[in-house]
């Protein structure tokens, strides 16, 4: 089975910060997504939008970035969505309690 390497595209409009994740999102790129998500995070002019779609999978260190964001962006009373969540990590996401939390946008918004 062949592993893809995790990925993260960047995309800015005049409305949103569109993170694109792709591969697998666990301990070990950690430090790479918090990288690209620090500048943006607590930028409150936009929207910062995950798109999950082709991510193949998350582990606990993984969900707690997004939660993490999402209490950030929260306190800053910031717009964040996810989007494209896969059915596997949509389960994990409601399994986990997260789901209730999070808005899921759409893939039309950026």
């Amino acid at each position: 089975m062949r592993v893809e390497p995790f990925q993260i595209e960047q995309q800015e409009t005049t409305n949103a910060y569109l993170l694109s994740l792709s591969g697998e999102l666990d301990l070990s790129v950690v430090p790479q997504l918090r990288a690209v998500l620090e500048p943006v995070v607590h930028q409150t002019d936009r929207e910062l939008i995950l798109n999950l779609k082709d991510l193949t999978y998350i582990d606990s260190t993984g969900i707690g970035i997004i939660v993490s964001v999402l209490k950030i962006r929260d306190g800053l009373k910031a717009p964040f969505s996810v989007q494209n969540i896969p059915p596997s990590i949509k389960r994990l996401f409601d399994l986990t309690g997260i789901s209730a939390y999070l808005t899921e946008g759409t893939e039309n918004k950026a």
